[in-house]
Protein backbone atom coordinates (compact mmCIF):
# COMPACT_ATOMS: atom_id res chain seq x y z
CA UNK A 1 0.00 0.00 0.00
CA UNK A 2 1.32 3.09 -1.46
CA UNK A 3 0.84 6.67 1.19
CA UNK A 4 0.54 8.89 -1.62
CA UNK A 5 0.07 12.76 -0.57
CA UNK A 6 -3.55 13.49 -2.16
CA UNK A 7 -3.23 16.17 -4.99
CA UNK A 8 -4.86 19.20 -4.21
CA UNK A 9 -4.95 20.76 -7.30
CA UNK A 10 -7.77 22.46 -8.92
CA UNK A 11 -8.91 20.77 -12.31
CA UNK A 12 -9.46 23.10 -14.84
CA UNK A 13 -11.16 23.44 -18.31
CA UNK A 14 -9.54 19.81 -19.72
CA UNK A 15 -9.07 18.28 -16.83
CA UNK A 16 -12.50 17.64 -15.99
CA UNK A 17 -12.91 14.54 -16.89
CA UNK A 18 -16.58 14.02 -15.78
CA UNK A 19 -19.54 13.95 -18.15
CA UNK A 20 -21.95 16.71 -16.56
CA UNK A 21 -21.09 19.48 -14.58
CA UNK A 22 -23.32 21.76 -12.32
CA UNK A 23 -22.57 25.18 -13.98
CA UNK A 24 -22.12 28.80 -12.32
CA UNK A 25 -21.37 32.20 -13.83
CA UNK A 26 -18.50 34.78 -12.86
CA UNK A 27 -21.40 37.19 -11.40
CA UNK A 28 -22.95 33.89 -9.32
CA UNK A 29 -26.04 32.92 -11.49
CA UNK A 30 -26.08 29.32 -11.93
CA UNK A 31 -26.30 28.16 -15.31
CA UNK A 32 -27.50 24.55 -14.17
CA UNK A 33 -26.71 21.04 -15.14
CA UNK A 34 -24.25 20.82 -18.45
CA UNK A 35 -22.56 18.38 -20.38
CA UNK A 36 -18.68 19.56 -19.56
CA UNK A 37 -17.57 20.29 -23.22
CA UNK A 38 -20.36 22.96 -23.48
CA UNK A 39 -19.58 24.63 -19.86
CA UNK A 40 -15.81 24.26 -21.54
CA UNK A 41 -17.16 26.18 -24.69
CA UNK A 42 -19.15 28.77 -22.79
CA UNK A 43 -15.59 29.65 -20.47
CA UNK A 44 -13.81 29.86 -23.56
CA UNK A 45 -16.91 32.26 -25.24
CA UNK A 46 -16.17 34.30 -21.82
CA UNK A 47 -12.39 34.51 -22.75
CA UNK A 48 -12.56 32.63 -19.00
CA UNK A 49 -11.16 29.21 -17.36
CA UNK A 50 -14.09 26.77 -16.02
CA UNK A 51 -12.49 25.88 -12.54
CA UNK A 52 -13.96 22.64 -10.58
CA UNK A 53 -14.78 24.10 -7.12
CA UNK A 54 -16.39 21.22 -5.51
CA UNK A 55 -15.29 18.11 -6.93
CA UNK A 56 -17.38 16.39 -4.57
CA UNK A 57 -20.46 17.02 -5.22
CA UNK A 58 -22.85 15.18 -7.63
CA UNK A 59 -22.07 16.27 -9.93
CA UNK A 60 -19.33 18.40 -9.46
CA UNK A 61 -19.64 22.17 -9.35
CA UNK A 62 -17.81 24.24 -11.66
CA UNK A 63 -17.51 28.44 -11.77
CA UNK A 64 -16.65 30.12 -15.13
CA UNK A 65 -13.65 32.24 -13.74
CA UNK A 66 -10.01 33.60 -14.29
CA UNK A 67 -8.11 30.66 -12.57
CA UNK A 68 -5.00 33.04 -11.46
CA UNK A 69 -7.41 34.97 -9.51
CA UNK A 70 -8.99 32.14 -8.00
CA UNK A 71 -5.75 30.60 -6.94
CA UNK A 72 -4.58 33.50 -5.37
CA UNK A 73 -7.73 34.28 -3.21
CA UNK A 74 -7.58 30.84 -2.22
CA UNK A 75 -3.86 31.28 -1.10
CA UNK A 76 -4.26 34.72 0.44
CA UNK A 77 -7.55 32.99 2.50
CA UNK A 78 -4.99 30.17 3.73
CA UNK A 79 -2.87 32.17 4.98
CA UNK A 80 -4.70 34.71 6.60
CA UNK A 81 -6.25 30.98 8.69
CA UNK A 82 -2.49 30.28 9.29
CA UNK A 83 -1.66 33.34 10.66
CA UNK A 84 -4.94 33.08 12.92
CA UNK A 85 -4.30 30.01 14.36
CA UNK A 86 -1.83 30.19 17.84
CA UNK A 87 -0.07 27.53 18.67
CA UNK A 88 -0.55 26.28 22.57
CA UNK A 89 2.69 25.84 24.17
CA UNK A 90 3.47 24.57 27.31
CA UNK A 91 5.46 26.55 29.96
CA UNK A 92 6.69 25.52 33.22
CA UNK A 93 6.93 26.49 36.80
CA UNK A 94 9.29 24.61 39.41
CA UNK A 95 8.22 24.93 43.06
CA UNK A 96 10.12 22.85 46.22
CA UNK A 97 8.35 21.98 49.51
CA UNK A 98 9.98 23.75 51.56
CA UNK A 99 9.42 27.42 49.22
CA UNK A 100 7.95 30.48 51.35
CA UNK A 101 3.97 32.20 50.49
CA UNK A 102 6.06 35.04 48.94
CA UNK A 103 7.74 33.23 46.63
CA UNK A 104 4.61 30.77 45.85
CA UNK A 105 2.76 34.23 45.31
CA UNK A 106 5.91 35.04 43.09
CA UNK A 107 5.53 31.95 40.87
CA UNK A 108 1.71 32.13 40.54
CA UNK A 109 2.31 35.57 38.93
CA UNK A 110 4.64 34.24 36.60
CA UNK A 111 2.32 31.77 35.36
CA UNK A 112 -0.48 34.33 35.67
CA UNK A 113 2.04 36.08 32.78
CA UNK A 114 2.16 32.69 30.50
CA UNK A 115 -2.05 32.25 30.61
CA UNK A 116 -1.88 36.16 29.13
CA UNK A 117 0.34 34.93 26.32
CA UNK A 118 -2.38 31.90 25.60
CA UNK A 119 0.21 29.26 27.32
CA UNK A 120 -0.52 26.49 29.49
CA UNK A 121 1.60 25.98 32.92
CA UNK A 122 3.33 22.72 34.05
CA UNK A 123 3.77 23.05 37.76
CA UNK A 124 6.63 20.81 38.62
CA UNK A 125 6.98 20.71 42.41
CA UNK A 126 10.83 19.28 42.76
CA UNK A 127 11.42 16.55 46.09
CA UNK A 128 14.97 15.47 47.25
CA UNK A 129 15.63 12.84 49.54
CA UNK A 130 13.88 12.27 52.63
CA UNK A 131 11.18 14.59 50.72
CA UNK A 132 9.74 11.50 48.65
CA UNK A 133 8.19 10.32 51.48
CA UNK A 134 6.33 13.30 52.24
CA UNK A 135 3.79 13.13 49.16
CA UNK A 136 0.85 13.93 51.08
CA UNK A 137 3.00 17.20 52.03
CA UNK A 138 3.77 17.72 48.39
CA UNK A 139 -0.06 17.37 47.10
CA UNK A 140 -0.99 20.14 50.04
CA UNK A 141 1.80 22.53 48.52
CA UNK A 142 0.55 22.18 45.24
CA UNK A 143 -3.34 22.88 46.14
CA UNK A 144 -1.97 25.95 47.64
CA UNK A 145 -0.63 27.14 44.47
CA UNK A 146 -4.12 26.29 43.07
CA UNK A 147 -5.74 28.41 45.53
CA UNK A 148 -3.24 31.44 45.34
CA UNK A 149 -4.27 31.64 41.36
CA UNK A 150 -7.74 31.96 42.46
CA UNK A 151 -10.43 31.76 39.65
CA UNK A 152 -7.41 32.48 37.11
CA UNK A 153 -6.90 28.67 36.31
CA UNK A 154 -8.40 25.36 35.75
CA UNK A 155 -6.26 21.92 36.48
CA UNK A 156 -6.17 19.92 32.95
CA UNK A 157 -3.91 17.02 34.52
CA UNK A 158 -4.15 16.07 38.19
CA UNK A 159 -0.86 16.00 40.08
CA UNK A 160 0.85 12.64 39.22
CA UNK A 161 4.10 11.10 39.76
CA UNK A 162 7.43 11.87 37.96
CA UNK A 163 11.11 11.14 38.47
CA UNK A 164 11.73 14.34 41.04
CA UNK A 165 8.68 14.65 42.51
CA UNK A 166 5.57 15.35 41.29
CA UNK A 167 3.81 17.51 38.21
CA UNK A 168 0.38 19.27 37.24
CA UNK A 169 -1.01 20.82 34.25
CA UNK A 170 -2.61 23.84 34.77
CA UNK A 171 -4.50 26.37 32.01
CA UNK A 172 -6.24 29.55 31.93
CA UNK A 173 -10.02 29.26 32.93
CA UNK A 174 -11.73 31.03 29.90
CA UNK A 175 -14.70 31.98 31.30
CA UNK A 176 -13.27 33.84 34.69
CA UNK A 177 -11.17 35.49 32.62
CA UNK A 178 -14.28 37.07 30.15
CA UNK A 179 -16.12 38.14 33.32
CA UNK A 180 -12.99 39.64 34.86
CA UNK A 181 -12.21 41.87 31.15
CA UNK A 182 -15.80 42.86 31.07
CA UNK A 183 -15.92 44.22 35.02
CA UNK A 184 -12.76 46.09 33.98
CA UNK A 185 -14.51 48.06 30.98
Amino acid sequence: MHNFKKNKRTRINQWIRVPQVRVIREDGEQLGVLPTNQALAKAEEAGLDLVEISPNAKPPVCKIMDHGKFKYQKEKKEQKQKKKQKKVEVKGVRISLRISKNDLEFKAKQADKFFKEGNKVRVELIMRGRENAHRDLAKEKLKEFIKIMEYKSIVEQEPKKERLGLAMIIAEDKSEAKVEDEKQE
